[in-house]
């Protein structure tokens, strides 16, 4: 099987074309998948026909797939997120810049996103390369960087006030409630196939530097989260019922542009774990 992988644009994302992804894929195939992720970050699929067997037996090519801890997954299929906006929801699930479950102790390596219903105009993703904002920062910053960890929790997005927890007419999400868990993660993440550097902080989910206060913490935070989300470092996904998109959570950021009221957008996600 021969698979033509075509970049779109400068700093992260390709699309690829060739590949059935509800077939039983090679293993050859996966391997040439695989690699295409990691070095291009984010990568993306037209015109598929997914069952949520389909997508969870794709995503389990790639490890062991995740169970949400606050969002409820399918009747019969606990792995398979729905991600669903109503016409009269006002907000949306995941509109903001973050990298999937950076709260959790192991958190998921990859997220594989499929479109059933889009609105008719509006409701892309953009993605950010936290490789490319890694590389931009000056020697001086990079060594201080790699000196340093951070704090992560769901409870700030999760809480009764975080844009996560806000109610969706078909979606059912839990708050954080008391103690969720802060887990450490480096400030700036080495891949571990690619060998790659990438920074390792979010606006969702990052509280502070390990051992700094948070007012401590906020100037550098606020820098980084800047600098992150710069035009040159992204790319933006137009969606088309049957599109996928497959992101390394370990290299990038994403958003879900909550630009299209009065319309549906329905799509369903598996989140690939560390074997």
């Amino acid at each position: 099987m021969s698979l033509t992988i075509r970049k779109v644009a400068g700093a992260l994302g390709a699309e690829i074309s060739g590949a059935d992804l509800s077939a039983n894929l090679p293993d050859g195939v996966i391997t040439q998948i695989r690699a295409a992720l990691v070095e291009h970050q984010v990568i993306f699929f037209r015109d598929q026909s997914l069952s949520p067997e389909d997508q969870v037996a794709f995503g389990r090519r790639f490890g062991p797939l995740n169970i949400h801890p606050y969002v409820r997954g399918m009747d019969g299929h606990p792995e398979v997120m729905e991600i669903i906006k109503e016409p009269a929801d006002r907000t949306n699930f995941g509109g903001g810049w973050h990298s999937d479950t950076s709260f959790l102790e192991r958190p998921a390596i990859g997220s594989i996103l499929y479109a059933l219903e889009l609105p008719e105009w509006g409701g892309d993703t953009l993605f950010s390369s936290q490789v490319a904002a890694y590389e931009a920062l000056s020697p001086g910053l990079k060594a201080t960087l790699e000196s340093l960890s951070a704090v992560h929790s769901a409870g700030q997005e999760y809480s009764p006030q975080g844009h996560s927890a806000q109610k969706r007419t078909s979606m059912s999400v839990a708050e954080a409630e008391g103690a969720v868990g802060e887990f450490i993660h480096p400030v700036v993440l080495v891949h571990p196939e690619s060998g790659r550097k990438a920074l390792y902080v979010n606006p969702a989910f990052t509280l502070r530097i390990e051992g700094w206060t948070k007012r401590e913490s906020r100037p550098l935070l606020d820098f980084l989260f800047e600098h992150c989300r710069y035009e040159g470092y992204t790319c933006r996904f137009n969606w088309r019922p049957g599109s996928v998109a497959f992101w390394d959570n370990r290299q990038v950021w994403h958003f879900a542009l909550n630009d299209y009221p009065g319309q549906r957008r329905y799509m369903r996600r598996v989140t690939v774990d560390p074997a």
